[in-house]
């Protein structure tokens, strides 16, 4: 199974020794889950009223910063810069906890978007695509990566003692292998054609290619859903949990409130590269799934 590793931090900032940086690092990047019970952030009296959905635009599930832009919330600028400030003060913390965790992680980390997500994990009219209470990992049809992992930091505050709850199925290397024979093969041209189109940011490598059809074959078999092996793990108002959701098998199933930063790790960070999904996929397909 998927191994879920507890952390006894509390502070963003941990002092974690060599030993421990080696064994937590092992477990994430094997695909597992490190979760963290009790690492602070405060929320101040006058910024809970930011947990309610009245702050969402109701046009994107999320409401999400990008720099300094605040996108899919509706508000007074005011009230709009101090939910901009929460926000970022998460980024900054999300940060500063891979890097204290991670040293060698810390002169590439890409912050990309944090997301705030008011809106309760499930009940969206969504396609089965897009649906993320489906078993899946993490891979973008506009944004091709060439192997670069997708590290995700997550926060439940839910003011009302309300669970996150996912499912966390089957290690990556077993599912690649069940699903990865459905996957089409890229047909000549057509990463050249798709970045022509403006269809993708840039060309799509054949890795990338993969990684959304694994996405798409897990999400699209009901069968896979129901009885690939998997459990529920519950999340706490308070936890923070980490993964890497392009190697995880997750579905969210539960729960409201929840704050996410999403940080780029390039392969040659990592402290074992043979555990990345990179790796799994060309020792699976026996060649090279990303250009020179």
């Amino acid at each position: 199974m998927v191994p879920i590793t507890t952390l006894p931090y509390t502070s963003p900032r941990p002092q974690v020794t060599s030993q421990e940086t080696q064994d937590f690092a092992r477990d994430l990047e094997s695909g597992g889950v490190l979760v963290l019970p009790r690492l602070e952030f405060a929320i101040a009296d006058d910024e809970r009223r930011f947990l309610d959905v009245r702050w969402s635009d109701g046009r994107a599930k999320n409401i999400s910063l990008e720099g300094t832009s605040i996108k899919g919330a509706k508000g007074s600028p005011p009230d709009l810069a101090a939910l901009a400030r929460l926000v970022e003060r998460y980024a900054r913390d999300a940060s500063s906890l891979i890097a204290a965790l991670f040293p060698r992680y810390a002169p590439y980390l890409k912050r990309a978007r944090t997301s705030y997500r008011p809106h309760p994990a499930t009940g969206r009219d969504v396609s089965w695509r897009k649906d993320d209470a489906r078993l899946h990992v993490d891979a973008f049809p506009s944004r091709p990566n060439h192997g670069e992992r997708i590290l995700r930091v997550f926060r439940n505050v839910n003011p009302n003692g309300v669970d996150r709850v996912w499912r966390v199925g089957e290690e990556f290397d077993a599912m690649a292998r069940r699903l990865l024979p459905r996957v089409r093969r890229m047909r000549p041209g057509e990463a050249s054609i798709l970045s022509a189109l403006f269809v993708t940011k840039g060309r799509r490598s054949e890795y990338d290619h993969l990684m959304l059809g694994l996405h798409d074959c897990a999400k699209a078999d009901l069968e896979y859903q129901r009885t690939s092996e998997q459990r529920e793990v519950r999340f706490a108002p308070g936890t923070t949990w980490i993964c890497f959701s392009d190697q995880v098998m997750h579905a969210a199933i539960a729960g409201q409130f929840m704050l996410e930063q999403t940080i780029h790790l390039p392969v040659a960070a990592l402290y074992n590269r043979e555990r990345s999904p990179l790796a799994t996929l060309e020792r699976i397909t026996g060649r090279s799934l990303v250009s020179a």
